[in-house]
């Protein structure tokens, strides 16, 4: 990279316009940017850094654009840093302008511009620049690709801070290792060490939960054998757990099997009597049944006889309703001919209402007669019709000229007033346009910042809540180490009295002519005898697991104080020192001023909206106003062709029309009276022939009531059934008939007549003794499914606690592997020494690496006294790795870097920037640094140091760099011929240019 041209405007100490001709400096190598104290020095660095990145550098980076401006400049001087510069074979220029508040055009006050960037570049077949990109995000990320390096490495790397490589020539190993980090982007490796602490968990949880599964299914075993098994007496994890639990769970199914045997000789027996007194119930409740039968039959057939004199009146009713059916058609057609014939008197009643008294007594042909008249009257005025139709419609057409010829005055008249004020609407559209605009841009910036406030905030609150956690957790530490030492003293402690009487635990198995178990004797003369406070091994077992308990407690709380304090640690360095109600205050006005700038600016779209709905009306009023003097013009002589045709058609339909209102008028009433003299003529004639009908009805009736035998025709109605009482009275007859018929089939059973002469059936005896060997049964079932039962869950448990332990082997085996790969990355496995990290592995390469790229010059600065050496020794209790030493050849002895004098630590520093910057920029992937700056720090050096100093930055154009030294050392202006000043003044500052002679 190779800086070519700088050019700043309105920027921290230049009021005005200012330019830097880095080529002109840069040819003799090393040229000198010196000035007064506070006039701007260290500004042409950030504009620099600004123009690249679009923020400046370390603790000079605001939060608001608009402190980067003059307060020099003048109020419409807009502030803008371009820079011209060759990097990775391209040659660009980059323009970035910062939020700007500029007086607003109109009216008084400020509005914000939101910032702007142009990133362009030289195309040099055209010999023109090309623009390239305008937005933020894209020209971003093509710098920091181009230069392989972030803001903060940037700064580290090419505007050489010397009070920061002071403070990482004296730091600690954790501080250097920070700043490493951020350099070389070691990430990946801290994320490979958490990637196996995670493992190693998952892993070492997958092994206790085997462990516990095992040991669950033996307890579970054990339920169900009983006393047919005992659990081994091994904690979980000992070798010998698995054989042990398997051995006594084989001992268990083989027991649970002869008890299935058992079972179901008991269950074949109980299941034979329960058959037997089964058939004894089933008898008695069949002779029971017989004898109620019996008894049931003589009841119903007594009902029977009691109920026959009803069942004759249903015969005989039965017997009329079957003759009146014969009469019922005739019946039908006379009601039908009677309500057809009311029709039709009613329906000519209605018809001749309607008509004028001269027709009240004229018959159907004298009706029809006078319509065919009307008819013929009414085909002569279908011309006259079509005539008045036409006049309708110029009348029509005559008042829409005259509605159209006001429609268009309203609107030439309305189009003229709305146009006279359109450019003041227009101008006051235009104001709120801008206003939302700029409030816009204020809501754009205030939004970046809303979120690394929040998360800071955030990281602040989490920080004091993780403070007070980690007190808690210490306190809960202390006290479960505390309880872990007391249950395992307390274990031990009943552990030595079980020892101490355990002659007398074993002696109370001792069965007299059965052998010891110690020493095989049959007789035993005098066993020992259990003292008082004698300690078992439930006891000792309660201990151990209390002891367990505790230790795995302290284990959890150990570990979550770890997690507490590295949280805590997390959240300091997001969140600093700063107080938590401080950044609270500071989020919360930000959060107001991004709520208010929102709030103003969300009337944007509507502004935008309206003031396009505005001009749109204004369009189309004048299309109006135009098409209204077109339409104005035309209507004239449309206006007198209708007035001619409208006489002629009037003259024609006044002889038309008579004495009606209209020909429409006079054509209806000839209309409704054709209408109505048909319908009368129609209702007449289905009158006369509706009575003719009804007579020829009457007497076919009468003639079918007498063949029936009935004397009426009333009669024969009156006797007719509909088909519900039809239906009642066949359900009668037909129930008389089947119960009659089902009595006398029971009556005459021999199985039920043989049951009625035995003796009444005791069912209430045989029904006990059937429910007393269902109980047996059911007690045998119950035995037998539950050694079934038993000896089912034995073999899936059996089979579960196989599968388990071959499944325990091949998975310790990977949480040994994997917890020798974590404890070695993270430094506390005891094969690695020097308890080194593998980040702190990597960065220590790294810092050899920048070590020996120092010592080259470091050697040239003192006259070969000092060199610099990377140490992997540990440092008290801390980790190794990040050792950082000076080798003083006159005393031939290592010592710490904080034993370096003032001059010694700055040419030391010095020599320390600049083999990181080389190895840096290696490690971004070769990219070339043809200019450097170097920023204070050679005041403390003596004049033979200084000349080394400044023959070892000379050196560097070998390899083709310019290096610019910033400083107010009035010495180095007699050495450094190539100089670009700082001039500081009342009206801000300016730049001077001399270059080498």
């Amino acid at each position: 990279m190779r800086l070519h041209r700088l050019d700043v405007t309105a920027f921290g100490p230049f009021g005005g316009s200012q330019s830097v001709d880095f080529d002109e400096l840069s040819a003799a190598g090393l040229f000198l940017l010196h000035g007064p104290t506070g006039a701007g020095k260290t500004s042409v660095l950030d504009a620099v850094c600004y123009a690249l990145y679009g923020s400046v550098p370390g603790a000079r980076q605001s939060g608001q654009g608009l402190s980067l401006r003059s307060d020099h400049a003048d109020p419409g001087t807009r502030t803008e840093v371009r820079l011209e510069l060759t990097v990775a074979g391209r040659r660009l220029q980059v323009t970035r302008q910062p939020p700007w508040e500029r007086p607003k055009k109109r009216g008084s006050g400020t509005t914000l511009d939101k910032a702007q960037t142009w990133l362009r570049g030289y195309d040099p077949v055209a010999g023109a620049w090309r623009d390239l990109s305008r937005s933020h995000q894209e020209i971003g990320e093509e710098i920091t690709q181009l230069l392989g390096m972030s803001r903060e490495q940037f700064c580290q790397v090419v505007l050489l801070p010397q009070g920061d490589f002071a403070r990482f020539l004296r730091a600690d190993a954790e501080a250097r290792g920070r700043l490493l980090g951020r350099l070389f982007d070691t990430r990946r490796f801290a994320d490979v060490e958490k990637r196996l602490a995670d493992r190693r968990r998952a892993t070492e949880a997958r092994v206790r939960e085997g462990d516990a599964v095992l040991l669950a299914d033996a307890h579970r075993m054990q339920q169900e054998a009983g006393e047919a098994m005992e659990l081994p007496e091994l904690a979980p994890g000992e070798p010998g757990l698995a054989a042990a639990v398997l051995g006594a769970a084989a001992v268990a199914r083989s027991t649970a099997r002869e008890r299935l045997t058992v079972a179901h000789s008991r269950l074949t027996a109980a299941e034979s009597a329960h058959a037997t007194a089964d058939r004894a119930l089933a008898d008695a409740r069949e002779l029971a049944r017989l004898q109620d039968r019996f008894a049931e039959a003589r009841r119903r057939a007594a009902v029977l006889e009691e109920r026959a004199a009803a069942h004759r009146e249903v015969q005989i009713r039965m017997e009329r309703g079957r003759k009146a059916e014969t009469v019922a058609p005739a019946l039908e057609l006379r009601e039908a001919a009677e309500a057809e014939h009311r029709r039709a008197a009613a329906v000519e009643a209605r018809a001749r209402g309607r008509l004028p008294e001269t027709f009240a007594d004229a018959g159907a042909t004298g009706l029809a007669a006078a319509a065919r008249r009307a008819a013929e009257e009414l085909g002569g005025l279908e011309s006259a019709r079509r005539a008045e139709r036409r006049l309708a419609d110029l009348v029509a057409e005559r008042a829409g000229l005259d509605r159209q010829e006001r429609a268009d005055e309203d609107v030439l008249r309305d189009t003229g007033s709305w146009l006279a004020g359109w450019d003041t609407a227009r101008a006051g559209l235009q104001a709120r346009l801008e206003s939302a605009q700029e409030a816009a841009t204020r809501a754009e910036q205030l939004a970046v910042q809303r979120e690394p406030a929040g998360r800071r905030l955030d990281a602040a609150r989490l920080r004091d809540q993780l403070a007070g956690d980690t007190e808690a957790a210490q306190e809960q530490v202390l006290a479960s180490r505390t309880a872990a030492l007391a249950a395992r003293a307390h274990w031990l402690d009943l552990k030595e009295q079980r020892l101490n009487g355990i002659a007398a635990e074993l002696a109370a198995h001792l069965t007299d002519g059965e052998p010891c178990a110690v020493c095989g004797a049959t007789e035993h003369p005098a066993p020992a005898r259990r003292a008082v406070g004698h300690v078992d091994r439930e006891a000792e077992e309660r201990a151990l697991a209390a002891h367990r308990s505790a230790d795995e407690q302290r284990a959890e709380d150990e570990r979550r104080l770890g997690l507490v304090r590295e949280a805590l640690a997390a959240a300091t360095a997001e969140a600093g020192d700063t107080p938590t109600e401080r950044l609270a205050a500071e989020a919360d006005e930000l959060e107001r001023a991004y709520e208010r700038a929102r709030r103003d600016a969300s009337g944007l779209h509507a502004a935008r909206e309206e003031l396009r709905r505005a001009e749109q009306e204004r369009e189309r009023r004048l299309a109006d106003r135009q098409q209204a003097e077109v339409r104005t013009a035309s209507r004239l002589t449309r206006r007198d062709t209708l007035d001619r045709e409208r006489a002629v058609l009037e003259a024609e339909l006044t002889q038309a029309r008579g004495a009606a209102a209209s020909v429409t008028a006079r054509a209806g009433q000839l209309e409704r009276q054709a209408a109505l003299l048909t319908e009368a003529a129609d209702a007449t004639r289905a009158a006369e022939d509706g009575a003719r009908r009804l007579k020829d009805a009457d007497a076919r009736l009468a003639d079918a009531a007498y063949r029936a035998g009935f004397d009426t025709p009333r009669a024969a109605a009156a006797a007719l059934l509909d088909d519900a009482a039809h239906r009642e009275l066949q359900r009668r007859l037909d129930a008389r008939q089947s119960e009659e018929a089902a009595v006398r089939a029971i009556l005459a059973e021999p199985d039920t007549a043989a049951a009625a002469q035995r003796p009444p059936a005791d069912l209430e005896a045989a029904e006990r003794a059937a429910a007393g060997a269902a109980g047996r049964l059911r007690e045998a079932a119950s035995a037998r499914d539950a050694a079934a039962r038993c000896c089912s869950e034995l073999d899936r448990l059996s089979a579960r606690a196989t599968d388990g332990v071959r499944g325990l082997a091949p998975l310790r085996e990977e949480y040994d592997r994997v917890a020798r790969l974590a404890a070695l990355t993270a430094g506390t496995s005891a094969d690695n020494e020097r308890r080194m990290r593998l980040e702190s592995y990597v960065l220590a390469a790294r810092l050899e690496q920048v070590a020996a790229a120092a010592t080259v010059r470091l050697l040239r600065m003192s006259s070969g006294r000092y060199t610099l050496v990377h140490s992997d020794d540990r440092t008290g209790r801390g980790r190794s790795g990040l050792g950082l030493h000076v080798v003083d050849a006159w005393t031939g002895r290592e010592r710490d870097t904080a034993t370096l004098s003032g001059g010694e630590t700055f040419f030391a520093s010095l020599a320390l920037a600049l083999g990181l910057a080389d190895v840096v920029t290696d490690e971004a992937g070769g990219v070339g640094l043809d200019t450097l700056f170097i920023d204070e720090g050679f005041g403390s050096l003596d004049d033979q140091t200084l000349d080394e100093v400044l023959d070892v930055l000379d050196s560097l154009r070998e390899r083709d760099r310019s290096v610019g030294i910033v400083s107010h050392v009035a010495d180095l202006r007699r050495r450094v011929h190539a100089q670009l000043e700082v001039v500081k003044g009342r009206s801000g500052s300016v730049l001077r240019q001399r270059e080498a002679g």
